[in-house]
């Protein structure tokens, strides 16, 4: 039997703990931090899928895409009144993000189905808002991340004066493989294990789920 042939006996890394695990807002990270975080995978759409107006890749570059990020996150800026997420470090390592913020803050939203099929709400009522995105780096991922960044992601919104907090995230199917850049609005289980609740279904395999305080 070659190298080449020879089964993989490598083991899964195992899931992340609590104790593990430290998250911040986005600015008190500093911006070197939360560039490994998103890697080549994530940079080039610089989270700003729900923010471009218009078509993403025809309506921005790249330095403007990059440009957008660093001024909605503050990175580096601990005394900012806003920033645009949270960053998960596993030890000193970054390791995860999350976006969250008004869903007013996300024009692309306004004119998605997704979010209001079947629902009669307030396009701009700032005191919903939305997790949009996970990015989680190489050597993190498979281990459980989103889950606490989930959660994380209730807290910081309900600290900030939020009245909810709203998702969009796809369903999985056992056999069924979805790419990781697919599943950047998360899986439904991730949500619901964070006590997010079915609003809507939109479409075959997305949902918005919601938590009201």
């Amino acid at each position: 039997m070659t190298e080449d042939t020879a089964p993989d006996t490598t083991l899964p890394a195992p899931s992340l703990t609590a104790g593990q695990l430290t998250i911040v807002p986005a600015n008190e990270a500093s911006w070197d931090d939360l560039a490994a975080i998103f890697g080549t995978d994530a940079g080039r759409c610089q989270c700003q899928r729900f923010k471009v107006v218009g078509w993403i890749w025809r309506d921005s570059t790249q330095e403007q895409r990059t440009a957008m990020r660093r001024a909605q996150t503050a990175c580096g800026e601990p005394d900012s009144a806003a920033t645009s997420g949270l960053v998960a470090y596993v030890g000193d390592e970054p390791a995860g993000w999350v976006a969250v913020e008004p869903r007013t803050a996300y024009p692309k939203l306004r004119t998605s189905r997704v979010p209001w099929a079947g629902r009669a709400e307030d396009k701009d009522d700032d005191g919903v808002w939305a997790v949009t995105c996970f990015v989680i780096r190489k050597g993190y991922r498979g281990r459980g991340l989103t889950y606490p960044l989930a959660l994380a992601a209730i807290g910081f919104a309900r600290e900030r004066g939020a009245r909810a907090l709203e998702a969009y995230p796809m369903i999985t199917q056992p056999g069924k493989e979805i790419t990781w850049g697919e599943l950047h609005v998360g899986a439904r289980q991730v949500f619901e294990d964070a006590g997010f609740e079915e609003v809507s279904h939109p479409t075959v395999r997305r949902v918005v789920m919601r938590v009201d305080f």
